[in-house]
């Protein structure tokens, strides 16, 4: 792609498919330039460093997440679609929540969810500042959640570096981990269990299961006034 062509949002869009392919240490302007058809300097004319790169590509995802109608839903149908949204995004773009600890981010994708958010929190009955609060609790809660299925993306690339069999290893390392397991009573009765094979994993529906519980907490906190 000749570089009078190229324009931001194209090199954007191309930085977050790499990025959802390769992680934060494999973008760079060489792998990105290829991806484009374009020489790595001509980039630079539009985006001057790889940290200006993963702040717009990282505010750009912002944007999947759908904004429900405040005027049409009550709050905690909006507040779970909002929440489910974010926990979708940030699992289809892994990199996002390791980028939150290495890169200053930033933008009008993060500041219009977060704008939205806020009015929701407020329009149920909060105050200001405990609308504030309440945002992010919940947005922790489901940064935490999706942080596994970010590892699991990162370690998987690790592992198979170098022609690594990353699901031997992962087998190898969870026979391992049920052996130490079987000291422990609980662990010991959950691998007799038909689950058995799941020992590592999240338990099924624990976000859904979470995400109740915490809107419940607010429901029950703005009842009592």
């Amino acid at each position: 792609m000749p570089r009078d062509t190229l324009t931001a949002d194209q090199i954007v869009r191309s930085a977050i498919e790499l990025l959802d392919q390769e992680g934060l240490d494999g973008l760079n302007m060489r792998s990105l330039g290829k991806r484009l058809g374009s020489a790595p300097t001509a980039i630079y004319w539009h985006i001057k460093t790889k940290d200006e790169l993963v702040r717009l590509a990282g505010d750009s995802i912002w944007t999947e997440v759908e904004l429900p109608d405040l005027a049409t839903t009550d709050w905690r149908t909006a507040a779970t679609a909002m929440a489910t949204g974010t926990h979708a995004m940030l699992t289809r773009h892994p990199w996002l929540g390791q980028a939150f600890g290495s890169h200053l981010l930033y933008g009008p994708g993060k500041a219009r969810h977060d704008e939205h958010l806020l009015a929701l929190y407020e329009q149920a009955g909060f105050t200001p500042d405990d609308a504030d609060r309440a945002a992010a609790a919940v947005f922790t809660f489901v940064l935490g959640n999706a942080l596994g299925p970010a590892a699991e993306v990162s370690l998987t690339r690790r592992l198979s570096k170098n022609g690594g069999d990353p699901e031997q290893q992962l087998a190898d390392t969870m026979a391992h981990a049920a052996e130490v397991a079987e000291g422990f009573p609980r662990l010991r009765e959950r691998l007799g269990s038909a689950a058995a094979t799941d020992y590592l994993a999240a338990p099924v529906n624990s976000f859904a299961f979470g995400l109740r519980a915490i809107l419940d907490g607010f429901e029950a906190r703005l009842a009592a006034g």
